[in-house]
This record gives structure tokens, sequence and C-alpha cells, in this order.
């Protein structure tokens, strides 16, 4: 399976016994979610399966099951089977909703390899999206209550979805409404994955209600970000289809231009301008507040890892 690597370094560059253990579990547990997400989507419906397997194959930078490990071992999690299942579920709502992004969208290239809609068309792409959601639903089925955290950031998705279709539609892309469908359609499911793996670990509500604020920070810088990189990236950068925002008058250009969906245009005037500077400086602005409510975890490596993987998502290039 093709999976992007992210490089987790030790702190000062030293490696320790305690930071040699902390990389064993974590990547025994991403080794471990890769593996459960392959194997939960096997069906006899072989198009369901192959379609499944196709988008999980092209690999992703698997920042959300990262996250939710992470917060499980940095608030003294040991037990790195309990939390594979509940962050194999986060990583599985957000690769279904890529899958129905790209219907919506019409994008083609999906973490560079075709999209499944360009390979089996919108009808099974749009089913191969619903047999991820249910799936879901199967791995979440054993942990009771946390059930509804996640029920919670997946409404939420598909609202900040919705009102995004309807932003364009009305031609009422503003600042406001950018900032509030990003909060629901991406940082909600980072909010809600920080502080599964804390809940997993037993941690303090302080704890939990840190890194809910962590996640969702982290959230809404990766999106902002994401956005600036649609505008700049080119297709082989971003390995997905590029523009399509800019395209479609949404994204972080758009809310400058006026929801205006004539993309040349709207490109050549944010080059001239200050935007892609501004959206860095509010990402950056947003990840320092993310990192800042970390300081009363446990100094530990994995509180360690996630300030690096706060790092990661403003200094990535698609």
């Amino acid at each position: 399976m093709a999976i992007q690597e992210i490089s987790t370094l030790p702190k000062n560059g030293v490696y320790t016994e305690k930071t040699a253990a902390s990389l064993h579990l974590l990547d025994q547990g991403l080794q471990a979610v890769e593996k459960l997400m392959y194997d939960v989507v096997a069906s006899d419906v072989t198009v369901l399966r192959d379609a499944s397997r196709h988008i999980l194959q092209a690999g992703g930078k698997r920042i959300r099951p990262r996250m939710v490990l992470l917060s499980y071992l940095a608030c003294g999690g040991r037990d790195i089977e309990r939390v594979i299942p509940v962050a194999s579920a986060v990583e599985l709502v957000h690769t279904a909703s890529v899958v129905h992004d790209d219907i919506n969208d019409h994008g083609i290239v999906r973490r560079g390899r075709p999209s499944v809609n360009s390979i089996w068309g919108r009808t099974f792409a749009l089913l191969t999206g619903d047999f991820l959601f249910t799936k879901v639903y199967e791995l979440m089925a054993p942990f009771g209550d946390l059930n509804i955290l996640l029920a919670d950031a997946t409404i939420a998705l598909v609202e900040g979805e919705t009102l995004q279709a309807s932003a364009v539609k009305d031609n009422n892309f503003t600042r406001q409404v950018y900032y509030d469908i990003i909060a629901r359609k991406t940082a909600a499911l980072f909010k809600s994955g920080a502080m599964l793996g804390a809940k997993l670990a037993n941690a303090p509500a302080s704890y939990v209600e840190v890194l809910g604020n962590y996640g969702f920070n982290l959230g809404l810088a990766f999106q902002i970000i994401d956005d600036v990189l649609d505008l700049t990236g080119n297709t082989e950068q971003l390995g997905k289809t590029a523009g399509i925002d800019l395209e479609q008058g949404r994204g972080f250009a758009a809310v400058y231009e006026g929801g205006q969906d004539l993309m040349e245009s709207i490109k050549r005037k944010v080059l001239k301008g200050d935007v892609l500077q501004e959206a860095r400086e509010q990402a950056q602005q947003l990840i320092d507040m993310a990192v800042i409510g970390l300081n009363i975890l446990p100094e530990t490596p994995e509180r360690d890892d996630l300030i690096d993987l706060s790092h990661l998502v403003i200094d990535r290039t698609h």
C-alpha cells in the first residue's frame, strides 16, 4: 500500500530509549490502521471492494489517524490495539468524504492516481463513499458513547460541504461563510479525532478539552493551507486535480473575489495581492494557538510529535 511518509524526528535530534519506544508504538499503530482499513472494506461485491481498496492503496498523509494515536499516547495510553479501530474510523470518514468530493468536483486525480469516479463512474463512486461511511459504523460499534463524538463530527462535515455548495450557488462566499464552512467540513473531524484519542486513554477532562482545541485549530490551519496550495500548486504536486476550488468559486481565494467562478481571473488578481501571505499568517496563528494549549500535557515524545505534526501542516507543499 502506498503511504506518504511523514518523518518523526526526536527532540533536539537525540534518540533516547523513551523516544525509540514511542516511535515503535506509533509506527506499530499506523501499520495496524492501514491493515484494518484494508481488511474492513472486504466485500463479495467486487466493485465496492476494489474501488475502496483503490483509494486506500493510494495512501495519503494519514494526519488524522496519526493525531488520534498521538493524542492517545500523549495522555498515557499504551495499549495501542485499543485505539486502532477508532483511528481507522476517523480516516475512513475522511476517505469517504474525498470520494464524494471528487464526484461533486469532477475531480479525476486523487492522491496521485485516478479518482474512483474517473475509473468506475459517478454512480459507483457515490456507492463506494457510502460503503466507506457505513464501515465506520462497524468499526465504532464497540465504543459506546464515543460514537456520539464522531457522529457530531460527521454531521458537521456534511453540513459544511452543503454550506459550501450553497454559498457557491448563491454567490455568497464571504470570509465569515468561509470560516464557518471549514470549521465544519474539516476542523470538526480533527477536533473529534484528538478528543477520541484522549478519551480512550481515560485522560482528565482538561486534557480532552486541550486536545480538542488543538485538533480544531489544526484542522482550520490545514484547510487554509490546502486552499492556498489549490491556488498555487499543480496536479502533480498536489496529488489531486488542482484548481477545482477556484474554478467553482470556493476556497480562500474566492472569499476575496465575491465567489466568482472565473478561475484565471481570480488567480491573476490574488497572486498580485497579499492574500496568500495573509492566509499563511492566519494559519500560523492557528497553529500557535493549538500548540500553546499542549503545555498542560506531560512532557513526552508524543507531545513533541503533536507539535511536529502542527508544523508539518504549515510547511507542507502538497
